[in-house]
């Protein structure tokens, strides 16, 4: 019988001198768009597959794919261009809506859109590409050891998108199961644990199947017991509650929060126009907040889109003269600041008895809320309207309110877990519920929208947090502490979702690491594999690195 080391050495021979295929780069860059679409289907509802759902079994499909062509193609040279491929499809797949604001909003021509999108998806994708030349470099032997350094890899590739100039990390593999047999995980090892596991399994897979291939399909007993285990995993990790090991603090419990979520629907072209889109965005918001019965209303992402000083006589004395008295408070979504002090994206908190709280937006947008270093050439080409804002500092204190402790975050902030993760050091000031404003008119009616609602469930799986979501055009949502949305606004439509919520205490078994080690669990695991797949292959015949 062919044992499984000779099997792996003669896969490597085999594809040695053969060039890379068309059929093999064509089956990679389809992969890497059905990673994509594996975020949230962007098409009508299919075989009970509903527009803007994740679909996490097409996202393992397309790493088995793209596993599957880098067993066949052995060389780190071949394996670089296969990841690269990969990467690229994947990545214009997940953020091709970018197009909508660099050119229907700021009017960049659609050919240096175009290309402006593809370069950035080319660069983030040269991380895949490094991790999968690596890869089939190390080219481990066993079954298990294949599973645990494509798994290594690919989450150092990940985080790399977190962390490295400035942080992209959208349409990471992890969100594609935020309704998958995954998603009870969440509160134990948060979105990084899921794309591990997800590119684990899959490599996993190609190993066993390679393995049954090369012995003529008889089952030995290593891969029976690598399957059952699998099995007997996956089953256990369905079963767990989310946030099974969040323990609740010994708190009284309090009633409901009765909250108001506002949405203007104010046409992104028209946002910034004094004669259209701010005198109706001034009239129907403030003849919300004049209004709201509720404890408390929340406006999206720059609702108000003028500083406070800017405002018409008497608007802004009225707004605040309202929630000065009484038992109502509001976040507004607001720009704050001064030609001398600098300009923030900022969310205040109005209420009785206190000084208005402020909440200035830390991880700021490239391109859009500061300008990168030789970069502001490419800003004069577009005509948003925005530029450099100062950066609020990590972990600011949560707003008060009727027991709860609201912490918001602006925009793609909730894409940056363990940056909302700082907040949670200490069960008696973390968060109760979690606020994000946002405006994502600047990408039309698009699939941006769906993906970023997976975001915000996961982040509540994550923290067992209720999230409420106000956004300009939606999803403005209220999502349970189990990542589920309980109430929603229709999109693209202007009005108040009213809803009660309920804040939740104790921290996740993820709370409690996250906030206090960041994300370095996660790139000593990376590394530490990589580093012991190599003091292994030390002791085998190298292989050519092209």
């Amino acid at each position: 019988m062919v044992t499984q080391r000779e099997t792996a050495e003669t896969r490597a021979l085999s594809g040695a001198g053969r060039p890379l295929s068309w059929a093999a780069a064509l089956s990679v860059l389809l992969a890497g768009y059905a990673h994509a679409l594996s975020m949230a289907w962007p098409f009508a509802s299919i075989g009970g597959l509903a527009t803007g759902q994740a679909w996490g079994g097409l996202q393992l499909a397309s790493l088995v794919l793209l596993v599957w062509q880098l067993q066949r193609n052995s060389r780190p040279g071949q394996g670089a261009l296969l990841g690269w491929l990969f990467g690229s499809a994947m990545l214009c797949g997940t953020f091709w809506w970018l197009f909508i604001s660099m050119h229907r909003y700021g009017g960049l021509p659609a050919t240096l859109t175009v290309l402006a999108i593809l370069g950035l998806a080319a660069a983030l994708a040269l991380y895949y590409a490094a991790a999968t030349a690596v890869y089939v470099w190390l080219a481990p032997k066993s079954s298990l050891g294949q599973a645990s350094v494509f798994a290594a890899l690919w989450l150092l590739a990940e985080l790399a998108r977190v962390k490295l100039f400035t942080g992209f990390p959208w349409g990471e593999g992890g969100y594609a199961h935020i309704d998958g047999w995954a998603r009870p995980l969440a509160g134990w090892v948060g979105v990084h644990g899921l794309t591990w596991l997800a590119a684990f399994t899959a490599a996993l897979f190609v190993a066993l199947l390679l393995d049954a291939r090369a012995n003529r399909w008889t089952l030995n007993q290593k891969s029976v017991l690598a399957c059952v285990s699998v099995l007997l995993i996956a089953l256990g990790v369905s079963i767990l509650p989310p946030a099974v090991l969040a323990t609740q603090a010994d708190t009284p419990a309090r009633p409901p929060l009765s909250v108001t979520l506002l949405q203007g629907n104010i046409p992104q072209d028209l946002k910034f126009q004094p004669g259209t889109g701010v005198l109706d965005a001034l009239q129907f918001y403030g003849e919300q907040l004049l209004q709201v019965q509720t404890s408390l209303v929340v406006l999206p992402e720059t609702a108000i889109p003028m500083l406070p000083e800017q405002l018409p006589a008497d608007y802004w004395r009225e707004v605040k003269s309202r929630f000065a008295r009484g038992e109502q408070a509001a976040l507004i979504g607001i720009p704050l600041g001064s030609n001398r002090d600098g300009y923030s994206n900022s969310v205040l908190g109005l209420k009785a008895g206190a000084p208005d709280y402020r909440y200035d937006k830390h991880h700021l947008v490239p391109f859009g809320e500061f300008v990168p270093p030789f970069f502001h050439w490419f800003i004069r080409m577009m005509e948003i309207p925005l530029g450099d804002f100062n950066r609020g500092t990590l972990a600011q204190a949560p707003f008060e309110w009727h027991g709860e402790r609201l912490a918001p975050n602006i925009c793609y902030e909730d894409l940056f877990g363990e940056e909302l993760g700082a907040n949670f050091k200490d069960t008696a000031t973390a968060p109760t519920i979690l606020v994000n404003v946002s405006n994502i008119a600047w990408f039309g009616n698009t699939v941006a929208i769906d993906q970023h609602l997976h975001i915000s469930r996961m982040r509540a799986l994550e923290f067992a947090r209720p999230m409420l979501r106000a956004t300009n055009t939606g999803a403005t949502v209220v999502i349970d502490a189990q990542g589920r949305v309980t109430h929603a606004l229709e999109r693209h439509s202007r009005g108040a979702l009213v809803a009660d919520v309920q804040g939740v205490d104790g921290l996740t078994l993820h709370a409690r690491w996250v906030s206090r080690f960041g994300l370095a669990p996660w790139w000593l695991l990376g590394v530490a594999t990589v580093l012991l797949a190599s003091l292994v292959r030390r002791r085998r015949p190298a292989r050519p690195l092209v």
